[in-house]
């Protein structure tokens, strides 16, 4: 029997040791019928672009402040370490997403191995680190437009939030396409950035921040010592932060048991790709200390390099702003898609799950931005980057666990996609992960304080009423109440 039915969201009634439950029933069409997603929006193509979209901020913004920690050398060995992570994961996430092509996502592949205690925290983990994001990356766009345009601030937040939550609303196939498009844009301004500081380069740049006596291990290459790899490595992840959120799409996507490998993967290798040339080529070029607390990297590395002020340089600095705004309207999508699927199953209030007349899940959109929108005028960016470092940091661990979970509880379940080393890829991500948790923490302990002030939240709703409201004919509910009649079979 192949689990691909379960996407219909048709319910079976089968208990899936939800807690109680809200069983299938008369009233179960017309609830799913409100609560339904557009069909065929996207192939592997589109998919790439969104997986892009997601991480392509952090090209421009926010990987310059590992050099600060680490030197050249420490960020440089700490994007390894954190690319590692990454394509592991990825290559674990294009199995998973194949098998199980729902909405929820992480919190999907967690329900079906974890239970849904399991699937509940994976999903808080999740929503923590995309509805925190765009707080982060509208603080960014706000100094762009103050540079450009001369204004800052809530108004700013709030016509990007009104305006690319309303292109959400108003269709996923539309939104997804303007994406593509926008991060198309973003892309040339970065080939164009590493063209113009290739030709500048110099390897003594790379190498300039002088090595503190002081340091374990300190060196030219090592200016902070092999501590500075440690405390450099949450600022490695902002190279590939969110392109996890791929098969969030699932539902929306044509073949995905074909497409979310191919775009999953695919954006992971044009990521990895750009996080190598850019840090090499912009510390090369403008010298690795000139940039440890700047907060236009690129543009500031053409300045340096070139003089001044070029004509490559506002280029690049225009579409700058564009690459925040893909970041910005593509994790838009996400935050929306995971509630929407919690919503869907009955872990979070169930008015979130309702879609309009375009098949687009508005609560889901309004709500979390309005959360994000009031993150964001706190002006607290760098933690917030770090509190959304740490959310997703968690539920890579429980993501990579279910991996693991799943290839010995269910080893013939049905794997259009098999990830390539099997458990010993997804268990390298999963201790990688776990490093990562623990150097977010170290790097700023007030993350703990947030994050756990959520979830403490998050449990006593889930532990006192939402799992006792679980939907059953929920697509991740019934990939569950397949596993299970399966099973009673053998």
């Amino acid at each position: 029997m192949t689990d691909q039915r379960a996407t219909t969201g048709a319910g079976s009634g089968t208990s899936s040791g939800a807690g109680s439950g809200t069983g299938s029933g008369p009233g179960d069409a017309e609830y799913f019928e409100e609560r339904q997603l557009q069909r065929g929006a996207a192939g592997w193509v589109l998919l790439a672009g969104l997986g892009v979209a997601y991480v392509i901020s952090g090209d421009f913004a926010g990987w310059n402040f590992g050099l600060a920690e680490g030197g050249w050398g420490g960020m440089l060995v700490a994007t390894i370490v954190i690319g590692t992570l990454y394509f592991c994961m990825v290559l674990g996430l294009a199995e998973l997403s194949s098998t199980i092509s729902t909405a929820g996502g992480g919190y999907g592949f967690a329900r079906r191995a974890l239970g849904p205690w399991g699937g509940f925290l994976t999903g808080t983990a999740i929503l923590i680190e995309y509805a925190i994001a765009p707080a982060a990356i509208a603080n960014f766009i706000s100094a762009y437009t103050e540079s450009l345009f001369g204004i800052s601030g809530p108004l700013v937040f709030a016509l990007f939030y009104a305006v690319f939550i309303g292109l959400h609303i108003y269709g996923v196939g539309e939104a997804l396409k303007l994406m593509f498009v926008i991060t198309a844009i973003a892309v040339v301004a970065l080939l164009v950035f590493v063209v113009a500081a290739a030709l500048q380069f110099d390897p003594a740049n790379l190498t300039d921040i002088p090595a503190d006596p002081d340091a374990a291990g300190s060196s030219s290459f090592l200016p902070l010592g092999v501590l500075g790899i440690w405390a450099a490595l949450p600022y490695a992840i902002w190279f590939f932060l969110a392109v996890e959120g791929v098969p969030l799409a699932a539902e929306e996507t044509k073949d995905p048991a074909k497409a979310m490998p191919r775009g999953i993967i695919a954006a992971m290798l044009i990521l990895a790709a750009f996080a190598a040339m850019i840090l090499v080529v912009g510390p090369g070029a403008a010298g690795s200390q000139s940039l440890t607390e700047s907060g236009n990297p690129l543009v500031d590395t053409l300045e340096t390099a070139y003089d001044g002020s070029t004509a490559v340089s506002t280029f690049v600095n225009v579409i700058g702003l564009l690459g925040l705004v893909a970041s910005f309207f593509s994790i838009i999508y996400a935050y929306s898609r995971q509630t929407f699927a919690l919503s869907r199953a009955g872990y979070l209030p169930t008015v979130l799950s309702k879609t309009g007349s375009r098949k687009t899940p508005y609560l889901a959109l309004i709500v979390p931005g309005v959360i994000g929108f009031v993150m964001a005028v706190f002006n607290q960016g760098d933690l917030l980057i770090l509190v959304a470092v740490f959310g997703a940091t968690i539920s890579y661990v429980l993501m990579m666990t279910s991996h693991i979970v799943l290839r010995f509880k269910e080893p013939d379940l049905e794997r259009p996609y098999r990830t390539p080393g099997g458990i010993v890829t997804t268990g390298i991500a999963l201790v990688l992960s776990l490093v990562a948790v623990v150097a977010c923490y170290v790097v700023e302990p007030r993350v703990i304080l947030v994050t756990a002030g959520v979830f403490v939240l998050a449990i006593a709703y889930f532990g006192l009423y939402s799992r006792h409201h679980i939907r059953q004919g929920a697509p991740e509910e019934e990939f569950a109440a397949i596993s299970d009649a399966e099973k009673g079979l053998k």
